[in-house]
Parts: C-alpha cells; structure tokens; sequence
C-alpha cells in the first residue's frame, strides 16, 4: 500500500450461516482483492492445545472469551498503520492453531469478518463500516450443517448437540444483540444481490473520497456504470 492514509475498516458480523463468507467474498471479487486485507474472525480462536480432546470438544466456541480479540486488534492496529501482520490457522479438527501462519500486508481496505465481531467493543471501535448479514434460523442451521460435515468432518449429531447447547443460546445472547450497531443490514444473507450492490457501491466511494482508489480505477467503474 502505498498511500499515507489509514484504510477503511469494514466489518462483515451475522449468525452462524448466515452467508457473511458470501458477502465478503463478493467485496473481494469486485471490489478487488489486491486492495483488500481480509481477516477472519475464526483464525483467531483461543488455543486449546493443553486441553484433553474431550475438553476441546466441550469448549463453548460461540462465546466471546473463545476469540483473542486482543490479537485480532493489534493486527488491525499494525495493518492500519502499514505494516504486515502473521495470522494464525486453526485447525478445527484438533481445536489447535496451526505451526504455520497466513502473512497478510496491508490494503487499502481491511475487511474483517466474524459472527462475535461487533460483541467486543475495542473491534467495533475500529471499523469504519458495519455491515450485519441476517437470514432465517432454520436456513442458518442448515448451511452449517452442510459446512461442518463437508469442511470439518463432524458428525450430524455432534453438530446438533452443539447447535442446540450453546450455538443457538450464543447467537441470541451475543450475536443477535449486536445488529443494533449495523451501518447496514442485509435480509436474505447473500443471496439479496441488490444490497450487496449498494454494500460494493459505498466502499468504492470511500475508496475514492479518500484517496485510496487509483485514478484508472476510478475511470473504470464511471465508465462501466
């Protein structure tokens, strides 16, 4: 990044499934991934390694202790003041961070995503944008069901079990609450095209109002709309 100013920070929060990864990879795609720093806020769960595995498994990760929110925002710190930062690979398999790390540089923009983003005061603090991605429970279950067997190789009653114990107590204990500071919400999680439009529109804008967005570029998209 070779601009002075201090990137714009948006934050991408919703329920579990709720299609917030379907969001942010449509800001990626169009708004451009070379000028976008993404951090998910799953990289940063709490290692368990001194825990049992039946510990682990037991772990309530859908409470806001669960996340190194401290880390998260030291790394947002660093990207905004231009430096790179190593974020961590957690394996959800083992319940563990990886030995290896992702190197992440800074953007123009930096984009966080994560379902307790807006519950930790210090995160909400540093973002510019906060967009809320809402959807139906019954659909949100379903699309973690498919993702925790596909992705991360749980069983259905597992799955269930933690749905039921503390996913669902969680979301409305800490995640629902947190719509209240949305800039933007957007019903129908991912699949509302219009306000991810809008979503891509105004981050463009700030891009140009700050002076973040190369001139080509600006020509660009006054040419295509």
């Amino acid at each position: 990044m070779t601009s002075s100013k201090r990137p714009i920070v948006i934050g991408v929060a919703g329920g579990t499934g709720s299609g917030k990864t379907t969001v942010s990879q449509a800001i990626l795609s169009r708004v451009g991934p070379s000028r976008i720093a993404f951090l998910q806020h799953d990289s940063y769960y709490r290692e368990l390694r001194d825990l049992s595995m039946e510990e682990r498994t037991r772990f309530n990760f859908d409470h806001p202790a669960s996340l190194d929110n401290e880390l998260l925002a030291a790394h947002l710190d660093a990207l905004c003041a231009g430096a790179a930062v190593d974020v961590p690979i957690y394996d959800f398999v083992r319940y563990t961070r990886q030995e290896q790390s992702m190197h992440v540089t800074p953007h123009p923009v930096i984009l966080v995503e994560g379902i307790l983003i807006f519950a930790e005061r210090a995160l909400r603090d540093r973002m510019d944008v906060k967009i809320y991605v809402d959807a139906d429970a019954d659909m949100r279950f379903i699309r973690r069901l498919r993702r925790d067997i596909s992705e991360r190789g749980r069983s259905i009653e597992s799955i269930i079990e933690q749905y039921l114990s503390t996913v669902r107590p969680m979301h409305l204990e800490f995640v629902e609450p947190t719509k209240r500071y949305a800039d933007i919400i957007i019903p129908r999680g991912g699949l509302n095209a219009i306000a991810i439009d809008m979503v891509v529109a105004r981050v463009e804008r700030l891009l140009a109002e700050a002076h973040l967005t190369p001139q080509a570029d600006v020509e660009a998209s006054e040419g295509a709309a």
